[in-house]
């Protein structure tokens, strides 16, 4: 059975897997027509995250083209990124648009 994952933008540096993705697996990456193929390192839940690209530690995770973290740890291409390995950056604010209190920078 193809395993399939979506590129969102072209400066991302994961892709969302569209189905559950065994360690192994071959992941086919379809973007503007064009096909590649990455091999999975890990399991993989329908909807997360595999990088495509080797992440180094404190490197940016790019998802819509934009950051959406940093990495934890050094990640490998492959490699399934979610919660264990990336620090969400987004803060909470209030409504006059200040973080909450006890968000670590």
């Amino acid at each position: 059975m193809k395993k399939y994952a979506k590129l969102i933008d072209l400066k991302d540096n994961i892709v969302v897997a569209l189905a559950d993705v065994s360690a192994g697996d071959e992941v086919i990456v379809r973007f503007r027509g064009k096909d590649k193929i990455d091999k999975c390192n890990q399991g993989i839940p329908f909807g997360h995250k595999m990088a495509i690209v080797n992440i180094k530690k404190s490197d940016k995770i790019i998802k819509y083209g934009e950051a959406i973290g940093t990495a934890l740890q050094d990640i490998k291409k492959g490699d399934w990124v979610h919660t264990h390995n990336v620090k969400d950056d987004y803060k909470v604010l209030d409504k006059n648009g200040n973080p909450l209190p006890k968000q670590e920078d």
